[in-house]
């Protein structure tokens, strides 16, 4: 339940830090992104300069779209949640028909980019955010009803269900999980039982082994995680190298640009290892700031959760929140052997503009979240009544009273007077 906030501007400070930490990380990453690219080679020419203005050019329009979700009502998402989410499960889609190759090539043994021209985007990565509005439009909707498993978290089951099976089907089990997980989470937030939560959770792990199992580079990853010792084999190729340039970076790092994994030893030491790159060159002090950054863009998206103006607000901030979060963990954990090996990138600051732009247009949906707190719910009366009945927050009852029409509170006055009587 939210706590009450007398003005929006009590805590709009939570808001500018948070676009502030944002900004840190959008600077820090690109200037990162060139130091990892700079000696690359594409076609004759060095690649670094236009690595970094690829990410100069994702920030600009990124931070376009963070301007402008930051001053759009966070409620017209829950109107558009469902209207989004079948959008996304056509782009999922096109990457999967063999008549489309055209427009979503194979790249590295996977489809999972649209070309179109100009427009170049990942679908797994919007769906990464559309899911996360979906499930919390949904949670806020049925409220205690989650709790039941077939009103409540079968409905759940079915749609990220179908949508980790499309980016799975990429292939990318990275990305299947990650929305999986966010997904999970969600629900979790909204109430769900835990048993409920555990047997959801139980049948992704053995879905997820099995996905493991069939397919030998990941049987390899998962074999080279459990046992370290084969690091040097070529399955453990790239965390063995991961390890070498966080072990030489130290302190203070071998300086910006100047580290020795990207020369072809550590594949993608711009993107999915992009971690281990600021280990090497900005050392164990860059490692911390980059750790400190994240964790303090957590804590403020967790704040706003919890103060947000009503049910829908909240599970809405805690998935963005975990969808920026839990992303920086699961690649810092892969650069640091704790994770076995994914292509997850690191939020704001790997190469990659598709994740660039989604982080961005999350973060600004969270900070109108926090900029909201203690305004008029902008939600019609059906949406307040029906929240209201299934155990909504007093942000979201029109009387301001609790959502559990059994409390003391939401009774009448005769009812509580035939009470003290009897």
């Amino acid at each position: 339940m939210p706590r009450p906030v007398r003005h929006p501007g009590e805590m709009r400070w939570e808001t500018r830090l948070l676009g502030m930490v944002t900004a840190a990380l959008l600077v820090f990453g690109i200037a990162t992104t060139y130091g990892a690219a700079s000696l690359m080679t594409l076609q004759g020419q060095n690649a670094g300069l236009d690595f970094a203005l690829r990410q100069v050019s994702g920030a600009a329009v990124g931070g376009v779209l963070l301007l402008l979700a930051s001053r759009l009502d966070y409620y017209r998402w829950r109107q558009l949640a469902w209207p989004l989410l079948l959008v996304t499960i056509v782009f999922l889609f096109i990457p999967l028909l063999p008549f489309t190759r055209t427009i979503s090539p194979t790249i590295n043994g996977a489809r999972r980019w649209i070309d179109i021209g100009p427009i170049n985007f990942q679908p797994s990565e919007v769906a990464r955010l559309i899911v996360v509005i979906w499930c919390a439009m949904l949670a806020s909707k049925k409220g205690l009803q989650v709790r039941e498993f077939k009103k409540g978290v079968l409905p759940f089951l079915l749609i990220l269900g179908l949508i980790s099976v499309l980016i799975l089907l990429e292939p990318n089990l990275s990305m299947a999980t990650l929305v999986a997980l966010l997904g999970g989470l969600v629900l979790f937030t909204s109430g769900a039982k835990i048993n409920h939560f555990g047997l959801v959770v139980g049948l992704g792990m053995i879905l997820v082994f099995h996905q493991i199992r069939d397919v030998d580079y990941r049987l390899a990853r998962l074999l080279t995680f459990l046992n370290p010792g084969q690091a040097t084999t070529e399955a453990g190729f790239q965390i063995h190298q991961s390890l070498v340039g966080i072990g030489s970076g130290r302190l203070f790092g071998v300086g910006f640009g100047e580290g020795q994994q990207k020369l072809g030893y550590l594949p993608y030491a711009y993107s999915d290892f992009l971690f281990s790159t600021i280990g090497e060159e900005w050392g164990f002090l860059g490692v911390c700031v980059v750790v400190a950054l994240f964790a303090l863009f957590c804590w403020l998206g967790l704040r706003i959760a919890r103060t947000a103006a009503d049910p829908f607000g909240q599970y809405l901030a805690v998935g963005l929140t975990a969808t920026v979060g839990l992303t920086a963990f699961m690649h810092m954990g892969v650069s640091l052997g704790l994770v076995p090996t994914t292509g997850l990138t690191l939020p704001f600051m790997s190469y990659g503009r598709s994740s660039q732009v989604i982080s961005l247009l999350g973060t600004g949906i969270l900070i109108n979240i926090g900029r909201l707190r203690g305004s008029p719910r902008a939600a019609g009366p059906r949406e307040r009544r029906a929240e209201w009945r299934y155990g909504g927050t007093p942000a979201a009852r029109p009387d301001g009273q609790s959502g559990d029409r059994r409390g003391d509170a939401s009774q009448s006055k005769s009812a509580r007077r035939k009470r003290a009587k009897s």
